[in-house]
């Protein structure tokens, strides 16, 4: 068996999984789109990212990362970039979610109440955009 190609975009990527992750990413992915039209969708560390930041460490280690990302994986759907601050409220409002510090996992897809997180999805950018503003002020 051979390991599929590596996705040169966001279509390839969900064109490469199976369903019915492929039909849940699809959703997500529009659902971003449409709540976040400012951040533009690439691939990025194997998943689709939307928007980049610049991010540097104390330690000096420094990168580019997404500010919002989903990722199809073997057992779940991941929605990264939903820090602890959000996950008070979405788990009220996602109760069938696992919350990672950084992110939110479905097993799923039909776990998934995209209202609510599109929710989480724009609170989780609108707060990354302010902790990015404020510490460029510094």
């Amino acid at each position: 068996m051979t390991k599929p190609a590596k996705p040169a975009s966001p279509d390839d990527y969900i064109a490469q999984l199976a369903e019915p992750h492929r039909t849940a990413i699809k959703t997500i992915h529009t659902m971003i789109r449409q709540a976040l039209p400012g951040l533009q969708p690439s691939i990025q560390y194997g998943m689709i990212g939307y928007g980049t930041y610049h991010y540097k460490y104390e330690s000096g280690r420094e990168g580019d990362a997404p500010i919002i990302a989903v990722a199809s994986r073997s057992g779940y759907i991941s929605i990264y970039g939903c820090g602890s601050e959000f996950a008070k409220d979405a788990k009220r409002s996602l109760p069938k979610a696992n919350f990672g510090k950084g992110c939110i996992r479905f097993k799923k897809p039909a776990d998934i109440d995209l209202r609510a997180l599109e929710r989480v999805v724009k609170g989780a950018a609108q707060g990354k955009a302010k902790s990015l503003a404020a510490a460029s002020a510094k």
